[in-house]
């Protein structure tokens, strides 16, 4: 990665976000009411804050599992081939599933994973988005709730990094090069 100097321009607030999750949460809740346990299925490693509030507000029994796909690296660009870095631990046929991203840009990732968990027979599969960008869109997808639709810009924060920095910030923010 180069070290071009950046700064960082907050987009949507720490408060906007917590606002917007207890929302989402309430419609999850009313599309698995009749659930036994549903399990939240993070994609690593963008949605780990997402995920964590999400369950927290989710107030019904949950199951916490993750998997990794990759198609950045530590580019600013999909690379378009998505890889399975980290499986499920558990299994999920049969299961009510809600799988959690943080962004959807150009759908690759998400659409993947989808039809990857898909083959493993669970008996509802929904996902959410924190983010989501239409316009970058080349796979025919879109998650089942979307926590906020953005502009075509790079972003940091809330568990989304700029090759590895600025996953810590309590906003979302718009990555502006300074030079």
């Amino acid at each position: 990665m180069s070290e071009r100097p950046y700064v960082i321009d907050q987009m949507i607030s720490a408060k906007t976000i917590a606002a917007r999750i207890e929302e989402l949460c309430r419609d999850i809740r009313g599309e698995f009411s009749d659930t036994e346990k549903l399990v939240v299925v993070g994609l690593l490693r963008g949605s780990f804050v997402f995920i964590a509030d999400l369950v927290r507000e989710l107030h019904m029994p949950v199951e916490v599992d993750f998997i990794e796909a990759s198609s950045y690296g530590d580019a600013m660009e999909s690379s378009r081939e998505v890889r399975i870095l980290k499986d499920l631990r558990g299994a999920i046929e049969g299961r009510d599933v809600l799988v959690v991203e943080d962004i959807v840009d150009t759908g690759h990732t998400l659409s993947h994973v989808i039809s990857l968990l898909t083959s493993r027979h669970p008996a509802r599969l929904r996902s959410i988005a924190l983010l989501d960008k239409p316009t970058r869109r080349e796979v025919d997808f879109r998650a089942d709730w979307i926590g906020f639709e953005i502009p075509d810009e790079f972003v940091v924060g809330y568990g989304i990094d700029f090759a590895q920095r600025d996953r810590n910030l309590p906003y979302i923010g718009k990555v502006r090069f300074t030079e």
